[in-house]
């Protein structure tokens, strides 16, 4: 009977008093047992929680830091150069896109075969071989030593532009003039014309 009752106490011992740490905090302690009892049991588990939370506080910590190290460490990820980078490379692109808008004639002429093309200014002018229309929005075509026959009408040019071979029916030699037409409006022009004066065309100069 005595020894039957050591071997019970060997077994609660082992069982109750000396717990598997992962048990901690989840089986209460016989009162008897040293560091036992309701008390003990809930200071060991705030204590375990506190030690895990801890943990994984320092841990998440290391890892955003060694995160962070590792964006930092890359040469294209760098702030201070990629704002540099960033800055001078849009000013080049405005530089660049400057000369590219061109310039526009003022006054905007029109001529017979015998004035030169180019830039109209009051200074050097030049019939414009750059017109376009803002109406049909074509770009005016033009044929030295043509004028246009008196037959042309809207449809005509609404059916046949901007094909030269369609367009030649229509056209009769002379010396001297030159035809321009677009989709909806044409003239036959034989000296230096400012545009301004022909309230019924829409062209302007679309830049050279």
């Amino acid at each position: 009977m005595a020894k039957d009752l050591e071997e019970l106490l060997d077994e609660v011992e082992s069982k109750f008093c000396r717990p598997d740490p992962l048990r901690l905090g989840m089986v209460e302690l016989p009162k008897g047992c040293s560091g036992g009892g309701i008390l003990s049991n809930d200071r060991n588990r705030a204590e375990a929680k506190e030690t895990l939370r801890s943990t994984e506080t320092c841990k998440k910590e290391d890892d955003l830091d060694s995160l962070i190290n590792e964006i930092f460490e890359e040469p294209n990820f760098d702030r201070k150069s990629f704002k540099l980078k960033s800055k001078s490379s849009g000013n080049t692109s405005v530089r660049a896109s400057v000369p590219g808008l061109g310039k526009s004639c003022s006054p905007v002429y029109l001529g017979g075969s015998a004035a030169p093309c180019g830039i109209g200014t009051n200074t050097s002018q030049r019939a414009c071989d750059h017109l376009r229309c803002i109406a049909c929005d074509f770009w005016i075509v033009s044929y030295d030593d043509y004028m246009w026959d008196k037959s042309c009408d809207y449809l005509f040019f609404r059916n046949n532009m901007p094909e030269f071979h369609k367009l030649k029916t229509k056209l009769v030699k002379k010396k001297g003039t030159r035809a321009y037409a677009c989709q909806c409006s044409w003239r036959t022009i034989e000296e230096l014309t400012d545009l301004q004066t022909d309230h019924q065309l829409r062209w302007v100069c679309g830049k050279h």
